[in-house]
């Protein structure tokens, strides 16, 4: 037991520092005022964020970008509340200043709206590059104009950017924010280490021949999550040397945190259930190791009730993991701006093992999650 128990640890810590080395090699970004060049069709899907709706809008008027440059198409996915009047009252009030923006209906014809949101958009969409966002976010002024820089400089065909959180400071909020910020700052170093699995949908952008090369999301359509990590890894394939992470906090994308416990185990287990249809084998390998180091935590702590003598064990090997998952958070903290959030990690690393294999336990033997008033199998 103490050698399997120092290997699962052993894999974890070094799995970690490679990614905090690998977090410093991705260099900032800096914008130099290059002459605007690349054009972007901004695609948001939407279902029932009428509450969330007007700050993305205000911060999408706000972007400093040629408007002729850009167009935003919103795809209504079914919303059974006031969304669609909230753009329209929006786009009213905004006529002139605005850039070209339409509302289309979502052409449902797989078990995920959200790539058929994505793909009824890309076939309307009139620009070269498509850039994606969720409806509860808020968008960087800065945003389209560090694409067009970041493709200006770099042979790309995708790039992934930064999410993080909006937060009020709830206990339940600080957890979500280093939980998520871990992700982040894991997606950071594995592009440094140029082994990039993870990505997120919130802050994307890709060209639309890239998406057509590689046919878009067929053959994951079936699982209902997953239109950026399984589009990153069928790009990848086809243009290995052209994927990027554009890190720069001024491409930082801020969205919501889940407002209950439920809604978080929900969102949790949705992002969980895609790990086992991963064809990427090290995002497997670090999906494995995670949960393992997790496990073993939970079961040196049980053991440890049984026999006093493991708490030397458990006390050894919970240090190890604190202390690598702290650089990497913290360091990714900082980068965001957010790095005041850190004094609620030593509450947050005792619990995180418990959340981690709970979720992924459910993703395992749920037969279905809620999301978005839906039921999705898994």
């Amino acid at each position: 037991m103490i050698y399997v128990t120092f290997l699962i640890t052993f894999v974890y810590a070094i799995l970690i520092l490679s990614f905090i080395i690998g977090f410093d090699k991705v260099k900032l970004f800096k914008t130099d005022g290059s002459k605007s060049k690349n054009t972007f069709t901004i695609i948001i899907p939407f279902r029932d964020e009428a509450k969330n709706l007007s700050s993305l809008l205000e911060s999408l008027s706000a972007l400093n970008y040629p408007k002729e440059l850009f167009e935003i198409i919103l795809v209504n996915d079914d919303s059974t509340d006031d969304s669609v009047e909230v753009i329209k009252c929006h786009l009213e009030q905004s006529r002139e200043a605005r850039p070209d923006t339409s509302i289309i209906d979502n052409i449902r014809k797989s078990n995920s709206p959200k790539k058929d949101a994505i793909e009824t958009a890309i076939q309307q969409s009139k620009f070269d590059w498509i850039v994606t966002t969720d409806a509860d976010c808020i968008v960087p002024k800065k945003w389209l104009q560090l694409f067009d820089e970041f493709i200006q400089k770099n042979d790309s065909e995708m790039i992934c950017a930064p999410v993080t959180y909006n937060l009020n400071n709830s206990l339940l909020e600080q957890f979500q924010l280093l939980d998520f910020i871990s992700l982040i700052g894991s997606t950071i170093g594995n592009f440094g280490i140029k082994k990039p699995f993870l990505c997120n949908g919130a802050n994307l952008c890709y060209s639309k021949k890239s998406f057509h090369k590689v046919n878009g999301f067929e053959g994951n359509d079936n699982i209902a999550s997953g239109d950026d990590i399984f589009l990153l890894e069928k790009i990848n394939a086809t243009f290995p040397s052209k994927i990027y992470f554009l890190k720069s906090f001024d491409s930082v994308v801020f969205t919501e945190p889940q407002h209950t416990f439920k809604q978080l185990i929900s969102q949790r287990v949705r992002w969980a259930s895609k790990t086992k249809s991963y064809q990427n084998w090290f995002g497997k390998f670090v999906g494995i190791s995670v949960l393992l180091m997790n496990l073993l935590i939970i079961l040196l702590v049980i053991y440890s009730l049984l026999d006093i003598s493991v708490l030397k064990t458990l006390t050894l090997v919970f240090l190890i993991k604190s202390i690598v998952d702290f650089t990497l958070i913290f360091k990714t903290l900082i980068f965001t701006k957010q790095s005041k959030n850190i004094t609620s990690y030593p509450i947050i690393a005792i619990l995180h093992p418990f959340f981690i294999v709970f979720t992924t336990f459910l993703s395992i033997f749920k037969n279905s999650y809620n999301w978005k008033k839906r039921t999705f199998k898994l």
